[in-house]
């Protein structure tokens, strides 16, 4: 027992590090709008990735998801569209004030509710349990490194203004409250995510009565929650790309980078997810609540990394670095709590 919840904390960790590299490429993007990126990104992610993997690794997948139980179903789709809309507000958040302060607070917003609304609707009365305690502590020691980075956020925009240390990030700079609504519009929504997730289980479970493997069965929910996801998404980027006129920068010359880049940032978020479905299952009966905030929390402290050494930080004073160093310290002790809530 004790070596699978290691391989699934393992695998938990390695969904965190795609999750929280995949927004790099946008710092090189910038020769095009958000809405060539987010795009294409959306269509590899949501809608070729999954398509691909389900044919390659079971074909036989696509009859089986014919037959699953109808109101799983509806949850997955629910929640994919829901999400979806979240997926929009963290595209936007990302432009508007960089990969490092928009993940830590998209994503510890999302580890925090998608650890805690799954154990209260799916085992309340592990909510005084060790383990329920222990994820507790967890969901309020992230909030405080929110707050922390929060605040150095602030800190930073009132020294050096809006859009500062941008380089060639794709999209427009934003003033921090309206970046702060679409982080947590975006961090919400997440959590609907790993919640749509966890109660389509019956999903997975008539996959493996019909013979798939535990992999193949939880790429069933995926292939329905990114595909819903998709549509609110493209139906988006659609419209911009109408009003501003940028689909002629999808002729651009020399496109092929541009294409390139944002194929690797599906590759990754999508990937991300499918290896994130792997973990979950090997964590036990509260693998969601456990290995959701393990893999964002990896993710977000990567981000900060990436963010940091791309000089997001470089002139923002040495108040706002500190608070914002102590925000990632405090989000380390949330991931060790959290995962420790596993044994």
């Amino acid at each position: 027992m004790g070596n699978i919840v290691l391989v699934g904390s393992l695998l938990a960790i390695l969904s965190g590090l795609m999750n929280g590299s995949f927004t790099l490429p946008m710092r090189f993007l910038g020769r095009w709008e958000w809405e060539n990126v987010w795009s294409l990104f959306i269509m590899c992610s949501c809608l070729l990735m999954p398509a691909v993997t389900i044919t390659a690794i079971a074909p036989q997948s696509w009859g089986v998801l014919a037959q699953v139980p109808a109101h799983a179903v509806w949850i997955a789709i629910a929640a994919g569209f829901a999400w979806g809309f979240g997926a929009i507000m963290f595209g936007q958040s990302v432009s508007a004030i960089g990969i490092s302060l928009a993940n830590t607070l998209v994503l510890a917003i999302s580890s925090a509710l998608g650890s805690l609304l799954p154990l209260l609707l799916l085992a309340p009365q592990k909510l005084f349990s060790s383990t329920g305690k222990m994820i507790v502590a967890g969901v309020v020691i992230e909030l405080v490194g929110i707050i922390l980075c929060g605040t150095a956020g602030r800190q930073r925009e009132q020294t050096i203004g809006v859009g500062a240390e941008r380089g060639d990030l794709v999209g427009r700079a934003r003033p921090l409250g309206v970046a702060l609504l679409l982080a947590t519009g975006s961090g919400l929504l997440s959590a609907v995510f790993n919640i749509g997730f966890t109660l389509a289980q019956p999903i997975a479970e008539f996959g493996r009565s019909a013979g798939l493997s535990e992999f193949s069965s939880t790429n069933l929910i995926w292939c329905l929650m990114l595909g819903a996801g998709s549509v609110a998404n493209l139906a988006f980027c659609g419209y911009l790309l109408a009003k501003n006129g940028s689909v002629a920068k999808f002729r651009q010359p020399g496109g092929a980078r541009l294409y390139g880049l944002s194929a690797l940032m599906a590759l990754l978020w999508g990937g991300s997810i499918f290896v994130y479905g792997a973990a979950a299952p090997k964590l036990g009966p509260l693998g969601t609540s456990i290995g959701w905030p393990l893999s964002l929390a990896t993710g977000l402290l990567l981000a900060n990394a990436i963010g940091i050494g791309l000089g997001e930080w470089r002139r923002a004073p040495s108040r706002a670095k500190g608070l914002m160093y102590s925000g990632i310290g405090v989000l380390l002790v949330a991931i060790v709590v959290l995962s420790r809530a596993s044994y």
